[in-house]
């Protein structure tokens, strides 16, 4: 017998069905989900689900000391990690009162740099996998391997560096680095051509990719939207110039936007922020050996160290947006609360929700992907 509250569940029309895409799925970003509502081949309504990786991160680091949460977040967005670290070694220093030494910033910048350009270049393969260019993907990822390279050679790991501590960074670069990550740019300068015709000329990624999943500004900035999406509806903010940390006020580079807010506008935009990382990139390589001195300030012992009480709010900009630290401490030897502000937590829930309806089945990984989110930082 079924109980009194019992209540039917509402079924679909015969003619709508619903799909799990994802999470075991080549088409969707990493360990995610959605539950899509189809009417034939159109999404009529959906759902993110996530939940499937890494989770509770805020809570993990409350439990951890300070110095030990270093090497957890960059777990929370693995393609992007740098940005990660740099953040909450900025968020210790505003509530200690640390000045990072002038090298160690200008080390930074380089680190951060570098993690964009690989990030955006793993976005394009995973993009370009969406429509069929699995050859762009390859090229991709290959590249992609080169950045990582030198940050094995810069930090002793390859995706999780560990490199920033509060005060500044681990150690100098090594011998010949600077003229090695040179020769590396000159390598990625030359592939960009190759890039324009093998995937953003492409006639197939382009007919697929325009009017998909657009967003006017309005809805941009009533969503929350930050970041590469954010720039790609016109809008030119980027928390790098609009308000500098470490030394981007004294780099000269370009915001990139577009008008067309769609899937295409949004890798544009990040096409051509892969030549703006380069740019600066170059201007690190120039000024740095002129800025001597250390590379870290002292700080107290890290096992018994004691943060003031104090509360602080910091910002920085990554590959995926902006992303900011609300960090308290109580004067204790761990954090009190930190909650991390991520890009992806509004593109991949609020944003990617409402763009694929009314697209077609075969547009939801486009979608998704042209909004380049990381899902662990969902399930932060």
């Amino acid at each position: 017998m079924r109980p009194e509250n019992y209540q039917a569940r509402a079924h679909p029309p015969s003619h709508e069905y619903e799909l799990n895409f994802g999470p075991n799925h080549p088409g969707i970003e990493g360990n995610y989900a959605l539950r899509v509502r189809l009417h034939g081949d159109r999404v009529v309504a959906a759902r993110a689900e996530g939940g499937y990786l890494h989770r509770g991160f805020e809570k993990l680091m409350e439990g951890r000391l300070w110095i030990q949460n270093i090497a957890l977040v960059p777990r929370i967005c693995v393609p992007d990690p740098s940005p990660m670290e740099v953040c909450y070694a900025l968020s210790v220093e505003a509530l200690c009162g640390i000045e990072v030494p002038p090298r160690a910033q200008w080390i930074r910048v380089m680190q951060l740099e570098m993690s964009r350009i690989a990030a955006h270049l793993f976005t394009f393969g995973g993009h370009a996998a969406t429509t069929g260019l699995y050859t762009n993907m390859f090229w991709g990822v290959a590249d992609r391997d080169r950045v990582l390279d030198r940050f094995e050679e810069l930090t002793g790991g390859r995706v999780y560096s560990i490199f920033n501590l509060p005060g500044g960074v681990r150690r100098d670069l090594p011998d010949g680095f600077l003229e090695r990550l040179s020769g590396l740019l000159d390598y990625l300068e030359s592939r960009l051509e190759d890039y324009d015709e093998l995937f953003f000329r492409n006639r197939v990624f382009v007919r697929r990719a325009r009017g998909v999943g657009v967003m006017s500004q309005q809805q941009a900035l009533e969503w929350g939207v930050t970041g590469p999406n954010l720039r790609a509806t016109g809008l030119a903010f980027d928390v790098r110039r609009d308000d500098p940390y470490l030394v981007y006020d004294q780099l000269d580079f370009d915001i990139v936007t577009e008008e067309a807010g769609d899937a295409l506008a949004r890798n544009l935009v990040r096409r051509g922020e892969l030549r703006q990382s380069i740019r600066i990139l170059r201007q690190v390589i120039e000024r740095l050996p002129a800025i001597d001195g250390p590379v870290r300030a002292p700080i107290p012992n890290p096992l018994a160290w004691r943060v003031p009480a104090g509360e602080t709010y910091t910002r920085i900009e990554s590959s995926k947006g902006e992303l900011a630290y609300y960090v308290v401490s109580t004067g204790g030897e761990k954090p009190y609360r930190v909650h991390v502000r991520g890009p992806s937590s509004m593109h991949a829930v609020q944003v990617l929700e409402r763009l694929v309806v009314g697209s077609r089945l075969e547009d939801i990984a486009q979608i998704m992907f042209s909004l380049d989110a990381c899902p662990p930082e969902v399930d932060r």
